[in-house]
């Protein structure tokens, strides 16, 4: 069921993204839009209330965003799960980190860190900003352990790691520091993943993840491409630079550039507060070691 937690997004790009996920063989039930209010979908009550609405009903088995863009975070204020052990699926990416935090912290709910309605969805399989099919019907459909993830992505310190994957948007994560929805990352492989930000504001954000303690005890590490993250001039740092330099000291195993969240490639969907194994070497890879969803 399509569900809008944060900022609006093109009606053509929900029908699309729509229609895909019917093509992959699953139902769409209908969904009432809401009436927008500036860089918001909807209302803060009125993106809650469409929330726990979905959660209640019994026809509807996962809540497919519509996009991020700012907005998931108003949700978490009186926000009751009323049936906590019913956890469902909910696919999302970016300011959904919000959400996704919160119900892991909360409830233990797993996430999916994964393409949206008219963000990924509606570009289509195997496209440039599209999704990837193969990983995306894994994480929603196997019941069982021992799928492999090909992150598309290059070892900044290789080596092979276990621990439960956690994390999600960067600027979000940081979000969470202070709020009762603060991830314990120790024992985890962190996902760390954003665009448009500059190399320096990358580097403000670790520090502050690691000033915080976010990085003790954090098992491995996969990171995003970071896109639109350019070096504002020659000989000036990158963000794979300031990866590589702050990073580097904590000496586990660290994957770089993988197709996740932001990514200009065909999008990976990523299961969030499942155990996997982190392999940083060649491209990179994540062997899902339980599965996300439940028979």
């Amino acid at each position: 069921m399509p569900f809008a937690p944060a900022s609006p997004a093109d009606f053509a790009k929900v029908v699309a993204g729509a229609e895909e996920l019917r093509g992959l063989g699953f139902e769409v039930a209908d969904a009432t839009p809401l009436s927008a209010e500036g860089y918001f979908a909807g209302s803060s009550a009125g993106r809650r209330n469409e929330f726990l609405g979905a959660l209640e009903r019994e026809d509807v088995d996962a809540l497919v965003a519509i996009r991020g863009g700012y907005g998931s975070n108003y949700l978490l204020e009186k926000l009751e799960v009323r049936r906590p052990d019913a956890a469902k699926v909910i696919l999302g990416y970016s300011d959904l980190t919000s959400l996704q935090a919160y119900l892991w912290k909360r409830h233990a709910w797993v996430g999916f860190y994964a393409p949206m309605l008219a963000a990924g969805l509606e570009g289509g399989a195997g496209a440039p900003k599209g999704y990837d099919r193969e990983s995306l019907l894994a994480a929603v459909g196997k019941t069982d352990a021992g799928w492999t993830l090909k992150l598309q992505s290059e070892a900044l310190f290789g080596g092979e790691a276990e621990g439960r994957v956690l994390g999600g948007c960067m600027t979000l994560v940081e979000t969470t520091l202070g709020t009762p929805w603060e991830f314990d990352t120790r024992g985890s492989i962190l996902l760390l993943e954003d665009r448009g930000m500059k190399p320096w504001q990358v580097d403000r954000t670790l520090m502050h993840l690691k000033q915080a303690g976010k990085f003790e005890g954090v098992q491995g590490i996969v990171l995003g491409e970071f896109p639109e993250c350019d070096a504002p001039g020659k000989g000036s740092a990158t963000v794979r630079d300031v990866c590589v330099r702050i990073l580097g000291a904590l000496h586990v195993p660290i994957a770089f550039g993988a197709a996740v969240g932001h990514t200009p490639r065909p999008m990976l969907t990523v299961p969030l507060g499942v155990k996997a194994r982190l392999k940083a070497s060649g491209e990179g890879e994540l062997q899902i070691l339980e599965p996300a969803v439940a028979p």
